[in-house]
């Protein structure tokens, strides 16, 4: 291969990504985190052997950059779920008490 060489594995080696391949990975978190909800665990990776196809699958489809990303995301996702849930409740009792 020379310098000027019109290969097309050259941009696959440097891992560009288009529609097509940001869906799949998307897919594949999808079902991730759906045998991840099944299985009552939030944070990726403390589920065992549980879904290791869907983790293979989401870990062959995803950038490692944006695996850590979507698993940040999701805890601090749940995170959220539960204060604002504690939020509501003390809006609530604060309006019957007022």
């Amino acid at each position: 291969m020379g310098w000027f060489s019109k290969s097309t594995t050259r941009k696959e080696e440097i891992g560009t990504t288009n529609r097509q391949n940001r869906k799949q990975c998307w897919d594949a978190r999808d079902a991730y985190f759906a045998c991840l909800d099944r299985q009552g665990v939030i944070k990726a990776g403390e589920e065992g052997a549980a879904c290791s196809a869907e983790n293979k699958a989401y870990e062959g489809n995803c950038a490692k950059s944006w695996i850590d990303y979507f698993n940040q995301r999701r805890v601090i996702a749940e995170a959220q779920k539960d204060r604002l849930a504690r939020a509501a409740a003390q809006a609530e009792e604060a309006k019957n008490r007022g």
